[in-house]
């Protein structure tokens, strides 16, 4: 009888536009003298969601090999079962582990898989369409930043960061405000606004976009989600934002909402793009219902040197 992996990688050899591919064969021999580990790759979008759900019986540990969109096809796969999730970061942005392991914590290669903590995360829940679901675990955009998500797609040619601010001056050369009904569920009251929006995420990690601190107060098990809401502005005036998105420092600007909720639902009169963790939902109009899933995950975590 076969012997069975405690570690299963999955690899997207197409993650950070193809780049990632490079990195198969040296994941290969990493792997080659740990028996309790093995590798698949996948070869097409949504493959590494049905190849962490064939395996959720098999398997203890799933290795995100990929960037933010591999993680959260994963996500999507084990979401709420008790399976163990950790990164691999060979992606463009690689967003959410900035959050769960902080640059100063963080390991090259793949030794710190096999002797790390876990901790639970929580992770947010998102319905829309006639009976559309799925999970997200570092954040939520929708209109101006979903439309940003789209237009990275769009651009296989450029890498990194370099590609989030090309789509960015993009999207914004041909945008506007959009009108949204939105309620928000916070932890003891509710708040609601019926207004043009520039630009509306939901987080659970702080990190957006590669480098923009778009939720600096979020906390991955505080049992809450942060919605950060921009209100309408002019493009010029959008400038001055995006230098504070990347330092953090919109918090308490007169045209920002930032609050910490349970829920939020919001309805749309027009379609526009949403996006899930940096992969795009295209013509997503009506309700869109969010809510935060309390400790949905268990991942594998870098722990800081003050704990070891």
């Amino acid at each position: 009888m076969k012997k069975r992996s405690r570690y299963l990688f999955i690899v997207n050899p197409a993650a950070n536009k193809g780049r990632a591919a490079s990195k198969v064969s040296w994941l290969h021999a990493l792997l080659s003298g740990h028996e309790d580990s093995t590798m698949v790759t996948t070869t097409h979008a949504g493959h590494a969601e049905d190849i962490a759900r064939s395996t959720i019986p098999e398997q203890k540990c799933l290795i995100s090999c990929g960037g933010d969109g591999t993680l959260h096809e994963v996500v999507n796969a084990v979401a709420e079962k008790e399976i163990t999730v950790g990164i691999l970061p060979i992606g463009s942005a690689n967003d959410f582990i900035k959050t769960l392991n902080p640059p100063d914590t963080s390991h090259p290669g793949i030794s710190h898989f096999f002797n790390a903590q876990s901790k639970k995360v929580d992770l947010g829940s998102v319905s829309f369409g006639r009976a559309d679901h799925r999970y997200f675990i570092n954040s939520l955009g929708l209109g101006f930043t979903g439309r940003v998500a789209k237009a990275v797609k769009d651009t296989p040619w450029l890498k990194g960061e370099l590609s989030y601010v090309y789509a960015l001056l993009r999207v914004l050369s041909g945008y506007a405000s959009v009108k949204m009904h939105i309620k928000i569920t916070l932890e003891d009251s509710f708040m609601e606004l019926h207004e043009p929006v520039f630009a509306f995420s939901v987080l659970n990690g702080k990190i957006e976009g590669g480098k923009f601190k778009i939720s600096p107060h979020s906390e991955l098990s505080d049992g809450l989600l942060d919605v950060c809401i921009l209100k309408a502005v002019s493009k010029l005036e959008f400038f001055l934002y995006v230098l504070k998105y990347i330092n953090g420092t919109h918090i308490g600007d007169p045209k920002v909402i930032y609050c910490k909720a349970k829920a939020v639902e919001l309805t749309m009169s027009t379609a526009d793009v949403m996006h899930l963790d940096g992969e795009v939902y295209d013509n997503i109009q009506g309700n869109i219902n969010i809510s935060v899933v309390p400790d949905g995950l268990s991942m594998l975590y870098d722990q800081p040197l003050s704990e070891r």
